[in-house]
């Protein structure tokens, strides 16, 4: 504008032209100014001296440097409430975590005793710290390049940290020990080996309790992972020693066996040390110290036997089709094993009951060699319960078919008819007489009946002691009959004076009369001598039927005058002139009673004594006899038969052979 005022023929075109090319000169000597500036600038600097912290700055020794590491972290270790009241106690966690994973001993050391002095409110950080070591084992992270390089593997780092923490914790008392100890084993990223152990140390220690046997089952179920360690860890305990132990943790296992991925492994376990009972001598599996048994034996005990045995009983309830197991196992087991055997089983047995389908299929295949283990199980179905049809079914099957021995026909006596029990008499009352009485027990309801049900026989009283004495002399050696009908007159409560009278009643009706009718007669009198009127009144029947045709019961007749004289002396002198001689001869001690008795009759009396009978008595006509006819006197029995029931259990029957 100034050039068109001073110069009014430039256009303003040319006075726009003008003023632009002024501006750009301006910019470049600016620019050519900076360009200067920058350039003498450079040269400044090159002629500085180049700064190095390490030629001004003394170096730190090593021990100086960890020294001011550890002050460190003791002071974060001792800012435990100002992180908690700052709200970074997170932070500090992770930070203190950290370089105890990553570290040299000396942080590790520190930093592992501050968390040992207070498990109980440290464990958290002490998680934190396994985890951190799980990741550097994984390799999930990889260590700081601030940490040293590690002395030792990954793997063995958190195997230390996590068997002194275990340590740490099973010398705490007091009950935070055992829910802190679960809570670590529950919460660690890892259970080593070494843990294992550890654990299975401390649940094989009777004054821990039962919370580290709890513990193994929680473990089986939460660590999948490990889930057969643990499994076998438990069922290792199922054969301790100490009776605490071993029965809680087969309580333990039998809840396990609920669980279908388990129950296989269970049955296979189960059915393993069952075996081991074939062997000659116990395995030495079952010894050891976290067995309770530290000194290996080479017979079996009941110790031993239980150890293999007692788990497989357990798990029966649960799966009755392992009865067949034992059947098999038990023909090639040992006397001894065969005796516990027979033993323990009772309570599984009781438990089933005789509606069990496999107990009735095994009673009826009663494999070869396992025949006292049929006989065991069938009594104690029937012990405290009478036998169901299909018991008795099953057991008369067996008996008819392929097993002749008359034991087994002893629990289901009460199930069958009164002939077939009469038949089986005579083989009953030869076996040993412990379980002859245990016969008579349950066949005239003496024995235990828990049950509720009305006791119900094929056979009275009246006729098992008939059927004693009708048994064939063939069948039975007198000696056996006899001490089988004392133990009849042994139960005095069922043998009552009237049931006796019906009995000898009957005796005396039988033709030929029984060979034993005299000594019963004598023995019913010495029981209840309110039966000398009854007894006078079969003496006099005996004469009719000319009783002296029978020597034995003959005899029998002569001592049972003799026993009730004076009441006999009118009975004996009905007898004929012969016999009343032989009589005499038979008994001495009759022939002064009776002369006295009959000398003191009145004129009219001693005129209806025959003549003939009169000179028998006064020794004008005698007859040689001896006397062996041997009854035993009132109230005495021969010695064999006497029953000694201490120590002894009368539920279970001889094994083979040994009746």
């Amino acid at each position: 504008m100034e050039d068109l005022i001073k110069n009014p023929t430039i256009t303003v075109a040319e006075a726009k032209r003008e003023r632009k090319r002024e501006k750009d000169r301006e910019k470049e000597k600016e620019a050519k100014a900076t360009l200067e500036a920058e350039k003498n600038l450079a040269k400044t600097r090159n002629r500085m001296r180049v700064l190095k912290l390490n030629e001004v700055a003394k170096p730190l020794s090593k021990d100086t440097k960890e020294k001011m590491l550890l002050m460190a972290v003791n002071r974060i270790l001792k800012a435990e409430m100002s992180a908690v009241f700052g709200g970074v106690a997170g932070v500090r966690s992770k930070i203190l975590t950290t370089l105890a994973a990553t570290f040299n001993p000396y942080i590790k050391e520190a930093i592992l005793r501050y968390i040992t002095e207070e498990m109980r409110t440290r464990l958290d950080l002490a998680l934190g710290w396994l985890y951190e070591e799980y990741a550097l084992l994984q390799g999930f992270q990889r260590r700081t390049t601030l940490g040293t390089k590690p002395h030792e593997a990954p793997h063995q780092a958190y195997n230390f940290l996590l068997c002194t923490l275990i340590s740490a914790i099973d010398e705490i008392q007091g009950k935070d020990r055992d829910p802190l100890l679960a809570r670590l084993y529950l919460e660690a990223p890892l259970i080593t080996e070494d843990a294992v152990e550890a654990l299975k140390s401390v649940s094989s220690e009777e004054k821990r309790g039962l919370a580290p046997l709890v513990l193994l089952k929680d473990l089986v179920i939460m660590r999948p992972t490990k889930q057969l360690t643990f499994l076998n860890v438990l069922l290792c305990h199922t054969g301790h020693e100490k009776k605490m132990i071993r029965d809680s943790a087969i309580s333990l296992v039998v809840e396990l066996y609920e669980r279908p991925e388990l129950t296989k492994f269970i049955e296979e376990y189960t059915v393993l040390y069952l075996g081991f009972l074939r062997l000659q001598n116990p395995p030495e599996i079952v010894f050891g110290k976290d067995r309770g048994r530290e000194q290996v034996e080479e017979q079996w005990s009941e110790s031993t036997t239980r150890a293999c045995l007692e788990l497989y009983l357990a798990v029966l309830g649960k799966h009755q089709d392992l009865i067949h197991e034992l059947a098999k196992v038990y023909s090639s087991m040992g006397a001894d094993v065969k005796r516990i055997v027979l033993r323990l089983v009772e309570g599984p047995v009781r438990s089933l009951g005789m509606a069990s389908p496999q107990l009735l299929k095994l009673v009826e295949m009663c494999p070869k060699g396992a025949e006292t283990l049929v006989t065991r199980i069938i009594h104690i179905l029937t012990e405290k319960a009478p036998p169901s049809v299909e018991l008795v079914a099953k057991v008369r099957d067996l008996y008819q078919t392929r097993v002749s021995d008359v034991r087994f026909l002893i629990p289901v006596l009460n199930g069958l008819s009164k002939k077939e029990v009469v038949a089986a008499l005579p083989k009953l009352i030869k076996l040993n007489p412990i379980v002859v009485k245990e016969v008579f027990n349950r066949l005239l309801g003496t024995h235990n009946n828990e049950s509720g049900v009305p006791h119900t026989s094929p056979v009275t009283p009246a006729e098992l002691l008939i059927a004693l004495h009708t048994i064939d002399p063939s069948k039975a050696e007198l000696k056996t009959v006899i001490k089988a009908t004392s133990l009849c007159f042994a139960e005095k409560q069922v043998y009552t004076q009237e049931t006796l009278a019906v009995v000898m009643q009957h005796l005396m009706e039988l033709n030929p009369l029984p060979t034993l009718l005299m000594r019963t007669v004598i023995q019913s009198l010495s029981l209840y001598p309110r039966l000398s009127g009854f007894v006078m009144n079969i003496l006099q029947r005996l004469i009719l039927k000319q009783v002296w045709k029978q020597p034995k019961v003959w005899e029998g007749f002569v001592k049972c005058c003799e026993r009730t004289q004076p009441q006999s002396f009118a009975v004996i002198l009905q007898l004929p002139p012969q016999q009343l001689g032989e009589a005499l001869n038979m008994a001495p001690g009759l022939k002064g009673p009776l002369l006295a008795h009959v000398e003191a009759f009145a004129e009219n009396q001693k005129a209806h004594v025959p003549q003939s009978i009169m000179d028998v008595i006064q020794g004008k006509q005698t007859v040689d006899m001896h006397d062996d006819f041997d009854i035993a006197p009132p109230g005495e029995y021969p010695p064999e038969q006497r029953i000694e029931t201490m120590d002894v259990d009368l539920s279970e029957p001889a094994p083979p052979g040994l009746d």
